[in-house]
């Protein structure tokens, strides 16, 4: 039996840990032969309600999960951690402004970022998913002086899937059958869901689709679906962003086989965008690292696109810098 990992989960009382932390224990992200110890954080206040989520995961005994500590210490919670995932942030309150919104996530995840750089282990995985994604996840490495910038990244495998899934609709295909497509920029409405050089079933998915329908359906939708679940189920997306994180962090350690995943890095400076974002890139996963896929041929429409997203983080950027180091 190998050694245990630890997988450090904030926010792990909520609606997606709630979906996530039984499938973590389960195998489904590292492994049916990696045992874990799981290191919960939340805050004070709802500790209790993650003590009845612990319960559960005591009561499925599953033969992976050798530990589980629970706290409301960010220290204790990423001690040795090999894998953070930031799942719990400030949710929009009744007349908030967008960057109150944005101010009150910095002070969070500036917090998590030192805490990450002074206990995890050294080559420390973090996915942040608590919303806003990439910018949080950019406040996070910003405060972890120690660490590469590479080691964050932001969730946009949720959008990822949700474009396969309506690509494969619209075409009457399996979502297996499509594959490299992209999320270029911001986990937000600005995102970009790019088809240029999607494939569907061995066919190019720009020759199987209407150019209208991609501009005015398939890209509102996927920018808009969190909304419209919101709207239908009266909560945000748990399970679906749940699945996407399994997703990220299993292609992160186990490769994609040279297929084409989206996920939000650093940006070096590739494809135009400014350096230092955390931005959605095409990548591909090959021995526990990713690579962006460079060399794609960009048309004018997604190069605006592509800047509109750009335009987007770096405002946001903007809104925080006087809390980054």
């Amino acid at each position: 039996m190998k050694a245990p990992v630890r997988v450090a989960v904030t926010g792990a009382a909520g609606q997606i840990s709630y979906s996530l932390l039984f499938r973590i224990a389960a195998g489904e992200m590292l492994g049916k032969d990696q045992p874990i110890i799981l290191q919960l954080l939340e805050i004070s206040p709802a500790l209790e309600v993650l003590q009845g989520t612990v319960m559960e995961i005591e009561d499925c005994a599953f033969p992976l999960v050798a530990e589980i500590i629970q706290t409301d210490d960010p220290d204790i919670a990423f001690k040795n951690a090999q894998f953070c995932i930031l799942v719990g942030a400030r949710p929009r309150g009744p007349g908030m402004e967008r960057n109150d919104l944005l101010e009150a996530n910095a002070q969070i995840f500036s917090l998590q970022g030192k805490a990450i750089n002074d206990n995890a282990d050294p080559d420390v995985k973090v996915l942040v998913v608590g919303n806003p994604a990439n910018t949080n996840a950019l406040i996070a490495y910003r405060n972890a002086p120690d660490l590469k910038p590479r080691q964050f990244t932001a969730m946009t495998r949720l959008d990822h899937n949700r474009a396969i899934a309506q690509l494969a609709q619209k075409t009457g295909c399996h979502n297996s059958d499509v594959s490299n497509l992209i999320i270029w920029g911001n986990h937000s409405a600005t995102q970009y869901p790019d088809i240029h050089h999607c494939m569907v079933a061995g066919r190019a998915a720009v020759d199987l689709v209407e150019s209208s329908w991609v501009l005015e359906t398939f890209i509102p939708t996927v920018q808009q679906r969190g909304a419209a679940i919101i709207k239908a189920r009266g909560l945000s997306s748990a399970a679906s962003a749940a699945n996407a994180v399994i997703e990220h962090m299993r292609d992160w350690v186990n490769g994609t086989n040279g297929e084409m995943v989206s996920m939000g890095i650093y940006s070096d400076g590739c494809y135009g965008v400014e350096e230092g974002l955390i931005f959605s890139f095409p990548v591909i996963c090959k021995d526990e690292s990713y690579s962006v896929v460079l060399g794609l041929s960009i048309n004018e429409l997604s190069q605006d696109l592509i800047k509109r997203t750009e335009a987007e983080l770096k405002e946001e950027k903007e809104g925080v810098s006087a809390l980054l180091p």
